[in-house]
């Protein structure tokens, strides 16, 4: 079976991540996305991120309701930082019977000569690849990227954690179960 993964802080998940994995099973041959959720992305300052099993939890919420998508957080027994080259060959080991893809935004494509072993994620997996504003993708880097003809929302979690640390809505930016527990617990406040 084709899965996607879709690798992420998810701090927190919110609806643009959603549409771009609906996306990816409506246009593309994968049968199910899965959230890595990564504990540690060794890209980006540590400081802000919530707990992992707080933004799992999230992710759960989030898709507990669509059978095509499940929550992973195979990251965080592996060492740590992440890095998506070993947690690929993770899964591969362990799930030889499926065959994975990559789904990343424009703008991660942009820095992936920066990634640990970036070579060799180009040459043994196929990359599906969702514009982000100001990226333009670069498809000369390997034939295995396919870009998606995706919705283009410029939503992303920095932003609402700034929405609710102001105290302003975030309705219809997450679901409403991940609204609610967010608030519930008074997360990025």
């Amino acid at each position: 079976m084709h899965i996607a993964l879709y690798f992420g802080s998810f701090n927190p998940i919110h609806v643009g991540h959603l549409i771009i994995a609906n996306h990816v099973l409506n246009c593309t041959d994968a049968k199910r996305v899965w959230w890595v959720v990564s504990p540690q992305n060794p890209l980006k300052p540590q400081g802000s991120l919530l707990n992992e099993h707080h933004r799992y939890y999230m992710v759960n919420l989030a898709v507990e309701d669509d059978p095509r998508m499940q929550a992973n957080n195979i990251e965080f027994s592996l060492p740590r930082p992440s890095y998506t080259i070993d947690t690929l060959t993770h899964l591969s080991d362990k799930y030889p019977q499926h065959q994975f893809s990559v789904v990343m935004g424009s703008d991660s494509l942009s820095n992936i000569k920066q990634w640990k072993n970036y070579e060799r994620l180009l040459a043994d997996y196929d990359l599906l690849v969702y514009r982000r504003p100001g990226f333009e993708p670069d498809t000369s880097l390997s034939k295995r990227i396919t870009i998606l003809d995706a919705p283009l929302l410029d939503i992303s979690s920095t932003q609402i954690r700034k929405l609710i640390q102001a105290r302003q809505s975030v309705r219809y930016l997450l679901t409403e179960p991940v609204r609610q527990y967010i608030e519930a617990n008074n997360y990025y406040r």
